[in-house]
């Protein structure tokens, strides 16, 4: 089912009234290559708008001048001998000027800052697919966003299976890696859905877009009243 367009649209209309809390907040949207992350990323952006939410997208590697610049190298599939060590230090040199270009200033606003991925990609691709391990990676990160780490995170989940049929007929330099890889990249999320279920939100993104988005807005209701009781 396609993209309900339009403000009457019962997927983008106003619904309730506890978007008011995302206000200031930083969400991540994340997951394999495949899992649709990036549709449901575009039709929350609408609803939020929607919804009167003051909300930044942003989307990584990229993002800024810089940024995209960086872009075009980690997914040039030319670039077929780089390191896993050497595409960690781009994707962190790509966040950290995020961070401070436009993430720190717009939730200094005041606004919801909404990505399309973040660290947790890192963790996943590099870390659990790559073999570099968690603690270097989250170490080299801390000094990259200064400290900045998302409110909350969401992980689309999808298998192997369903995530190769949706990827994209001419895939990047990272799409293009082999099944294996791909199924330890899964691995990776669900490792960090299990490790911090309180910042975490894992959506079953096997469903068509509009079940899948009706699950992901109960999801973050239920997070941003709980975020918003404390």
């Amino acid at each position: 089912m396609g993209l309900p367009t339009g403000a009457d649209s019962p997927m983008i209309r106003p619904m309730t009234d506890w978007a008011h809390h995302l206000s200031g907040r930083f969400i991540v949207f994340d997951g394999p290559d495949g899992s649709g992350k990036t549709t449901q990323f575009h039709r929350f952006v609408a609803w939020c708008e929607a919804n009167g939410v003051a909300v930044q997208p942003v989307r990584e590697p990229g993002g800024t001048s810089i940024g995209e610049q960086v872009r075009d190298i980690l997914l040039d599939s030319k670039n077929i001998e780089m390191t896993v060590q050497c595409e960690l230090l781009l994707y962190m040199a790509s966040r950290s000027q995020l961070v401070q270009e436009r993430i720190e200033p717009s939730l200094e606003r005041g606004e919801l800052v909404l990505a399309d991925r973040f660290i947790s990609s890192t963790l996943a691709y590099q870390g659990m697919a790559g073999g570099l391990g968690d603690d270097a990676i989250r170490v080299v990160a801390d000094i990259a966003v200064a400290g900045r780490w998302p409110d909350c995170l969401v992980i689309f989940d999808v298998d192997e299976a369903v995530a190769a049929s949706r990827r994209d007929t001419s895939p990047d330099r990272i799409e293009s890696k082999g099944v294996s890889y791909h199924e330890q990249v899964r691995r990776g999320y669900l490792e960090q859905a299990r490790s911090d279920p309180e910042r975490t939100i894992l959506i079953d993104a096997s469903a068509d877009e509009d079940s899948v988005f009706e699950v992901l807005l109960k999801s973050l209701e239920t997070w941003i009243q709980s975020a918003a009781s404390v």
